[in-house]
């Protein structure tokens, strides 16, 4: 979650339908500047809220040292709200998933800030990591926040929440887990709510687009885009 859009997605799925690294990816490689702090950080941090990426399933619960409901988000960007939305639900666990350095290490840096003990970060392929380490049926909630809307036609195929990895995340949500997108790109909320609508394992918790639910913070993205008339749109689905 930031001021800039974020996740994102490849163009191809297997002829195997299984979704590998090169088949779909939740994020393009982009050159971003590191501030000397987000550095320091990243060093500092990563040793002791980092999750190494590993192709096997990840005990969470021996992550965090106790038992507690496990939230994902995906594509954190800096990090402000994934640290906001930690810091006021203590009682659950966040594994924040970000691949861009300077984003992992301002994440870093809110952490250590804040005291916040209740969030980890892994540097990885979101795809890779929900695949190869999140057990089925284990999340209490996933979160996609402002994913690169990918604007142009013809890029859609490159965009996060296709049908594949919708069916990937539903898998790994317990029974009354949640999956929670948002976007300013209305087009492309139009198409969530399609895609979403039509993953079985998935219902709507609202008639359409939902209310913005009190726990996800207004980026300064968000409100320079409200004053300016733009809209933004929650949707939340549930795993049945």
């Amino acid at each position: 979650m930031t001021d800039e859009h974020q996740p994102d997605a490849t163009d191809e799925q297997p002829a195997s339908g299984r979704l590998t690294s090169q088949s779909i990816r939740s994020f393009v490689l982009r050159q971003g500047r590191m501030s000397d702090a987000q550095h320091r950080f990243l060093d500092e941090m990563m040793p002791k809220v980092g999750v190494a990426y590993r192709p096997e399933p990840v005990d969470l619960n021996a992550v965090f040292g106790r038992q507690a409901p496990h939230i994902v988000e995906i594509g954190f960007g800096m990090g402000q709200s994934t640290a906001v939305i930690a810091q006021a639900r203590p009682a659950e666990d966040f594994l924040g998933i970000e691949v861009h350095a300077p984003g992992v290490g301002s994440l870093c840096k809110l952490i250590d800030e804040g005291g916040i003990t209740n969030l980890r970060i892994v540097q990885h392929d979101a795809v890779e990591v929900l695949r190869d380490m999140i057990p089925e049926g284990s999340l209490a909630g996933v979160h996609i926040y402002f994913p690169d809307p990918w604007p142009k036609k013809r890029h859609h195929k490159r965009r996060l929440v296709q049908g594949p990895f919708v069916k990937l995340i539903a898998s790994r949500l317990a029974p009354g887990g949640y999956l929670h997108c948002a976007t300013d790109w209305e087009e492309y909320a139009q198409q969530m709510l399609e895609v979403l609508g039509a993953e079985p394992l998935l219902a709507n918790s609202a008639d359409g687009y939902a209310p913005k639910p009190d726990y996800r913070p207004l980026t300064k993205f968000e409100n320079r885009g409200i004053k300016l008339g733009h809209g933004v749109w929650d949707l939340v689905f549930k795993r049945v």
